[in-house]
């Protein structure tokens, strides 16, 4: 097995007694450390009309990003596309990628991150047709390698400015369906396990085995994004699992803009139906002790025959949050 790369996704999650604007600086905080710590690359997401998320503009925070890391990979985890100009993201991630050269990616997704009226309001001619989601894709590669846009007979039109290096283009996909697209497109694929807990591995073989080479990507390039949380302390991990086991579960009760603590949910008991979805939601996570997680980690790599894993961590207090990426940076040897 090649050595495992970890990677951070960032959800910007408000915690129980904070604030979006304290969730914020500590995104800087937590980038800055995860720099320190060797992880390869630190995302961030775009979700909106939320109470418990921080940030819909994952290029605004990439860009503050910049200015505090040296060498991780910044990138979004990911731009919804419907909700966004195709030409916009892409001088948005020119900007950035002219300000930090080889150290941006730009991560693609197709849904909207949100609910259909606030994607509605996001793009008033929003479609939500697969087809317009696969043109934005070849349109923002013909404008990334400054090539005539296709059905357009006018003046050539670039995005601005013009440089000689470009992002990593990412597919973020849950389905075989996306990953058949990023196949299409030569674009690395990341596969969200922590949507989606069903058809992973299939969709990483079946994307390798319809990879054509483009431009910007020679070989497949694959990782699998996971909530995860490890500690050393047993007690903790239990905490953990139980809210992320609630979490998960209050979203398919549709109660998705409550924070919730520990104390909120302790006594929590399910029915034989609800804890075979509490089990099912389990396999879209690792937590546990060092050992444990290295153990859960190097069986999803195994698993999935990538070598890189994304993590989100969700807990009760900042220091344990930044104290599982440091544990995990310490037992997979990053730095």
């Amino acid at each position: 097995m090649k050595k495992i790369k970890l990677s951070v996704l960032d959800q910007t999650p408000i915690r129980k007694g904070s604030n979006a604007s304290e969730s914020l600086q500590e995104t800087i905080e937590l980038a800055k450390l995860a720099d320190e710590l060797g992880y390869t690359r630190y995302w961030l997401s775009e979700h909106h009309n939320s109470q418990t998320l921080a940030t819909g503009s994952p290029e605004i925070m990439i860009a503050r990003l910049g200015t505090e890391t040296k060498n991780i990979r910044l990138g979004s985890g990911g731009m919804m596309m419907p909700n966004h100009s195709t030409l916009r993201v892409a001088e948005n991630f020119r900007v950035l990628e002219g300000l930090y050269p080889n150290r941006i990616d730009l991560g693609m997704g197709r849904a909207p991150g949100t609910d259909r009226m606030t994607a509605h309001l996001l793009n008033p001619s929003n479609q939500f047709s697969p087809k317009d989601y696969i043109q934005q894709l070849r349109d923002l590669q013909h404008l990334f390698n400054d090539e005539p846009l296709e059905g357009i007979s006018e003046a050539k039109v670039q995005a601005i400015p013009i440089i000689n290096t470009i992002p990593n283009l990412w597919i973020l996909t849950s389905s075989g369906e996306s990953a058949l697209i990023a196949a299409h497109f030569g674009m690395a694929m990341s596969f969200a396990q922590f949507i989606n807990p069903v058809g992973g591995a299939v969709a990483i073989k079946n994307y390798k085995a319809q990879f054509q080479p483009s431009a910007e990507l020679h070989e497949p390039q694959t990782s699998v994004g996971i909530f995860g949380f490890c500690s050393e302390d047993e007690e903790k991990v239990k905490r953990v699992q139980a809210l992320m086991d609630y979490r998960l579960m209050s979203f398919e009760r549709g109660d998705f803009n409550k924070i919730y603590s520990y104390e909120d949910i302790k006594d929590e008991e399910y029915d034989a139906q609800e804890w075979q979805r509490v089990l099912h939601n389990r396999q879209r996570m690792a937590v546990g002790t060092p050992t444990q997680m290295k153990q859960q980690i190097e069986k999803i790599c195994e698993d999935f025959d990538t070598d890189e894993v994304i993590i989100s961590t969700f807990t009760e207090s900042k220091a344990d949050r930044l104290d599982s990426y440091r544990l995990l940076a310490s037992t997979f040897g990053l730095s």
